[in-house]
């Protein structure tokens, strides 16, 4: 089953996709297979769901990532795969808040387990710096450190991955103009505020 629902969702077949997964849950559900087991198909599923528009994705995500800290504990690479998945949600949703919480403790985690140069450690770092600079309650702290993060991760990606070849050094090329020019708009004045 999981090579049908991957199949269907390569070939962008996101509802048949979306149906084989959820029979998949189901069939292990009532089989009692292992949480790992489940929490690996949820993660499939919780996919599905995002990429079919439907809101039970982002609590899928919450409770894989709270799952795989419970039997991994916090320094697996699943539950900092799970976790980085679960943030990148939340910032989507627009919980910056939460999204932005949940990072700030597991980023330096990856760091340490993973390294500055694991694909992984990127992409947290990436979504992070987006949290940052994307929330509307943004302060000039939280641009900067979102610039500054977006430059070290740029410098780690380009040199890890390639200029521009691969998919997150794109999205840092893509993010990083934004995150300047959000910081420039704050530290310049409104003219005629002097």
């Amino acid at each position: 089953m999981t090579e049908l629902g991957n199949g269907l969702f390569r070939a962008t077949h996101y509802e048949d996709a979306l149906a084989v997964r959820e029979a998949q849950l189901s069939t292990l559900r009532r089989l009692s297979a292992s949480e790992r087991d489940m929490i690996r198909t949820q993660s499939n599923l919780a996919t599905s769901y995002e990429m079919t528009g439907r809101c039970e994705a982002l609590d899928m995500r919450r409770d894989m990532y709270s799952g795989y800290l419970r039997i991994l504990g916090e320094e697996h690479m699943n539950t900092l795969i799970t976790a980085s998945n679960y943030a990148a949600s939340l910032r989507v949703a627009e919980r910056s808040v939460e999204s932005k919480s949940l990072l700030r403790k597991m980023v330096p985690i990856a760091r340490r387990v993973l390294g500055d140069n694991a694909e992984s450690t990127v992409r947290m770092r990436v979504t992070f710096a987006r949290a940052l600079y994307e929330d509307i309650s943004a302060t000039l702290d939280d641009l900067r450190e979102a610039v500054a993060t977006l430059e070290e991760t740029a410098r780690i990606a380009r040199r890890v991955f390639g200029k521009g070849a691969h998919p997150i050094v794109s999205l840092i090329e893509s993010s990083l103009p934004q995150s300047r020019i959000k910081l420039r708009a704050r530290e310049t004045p409104p003219p005629g505020s002097a």
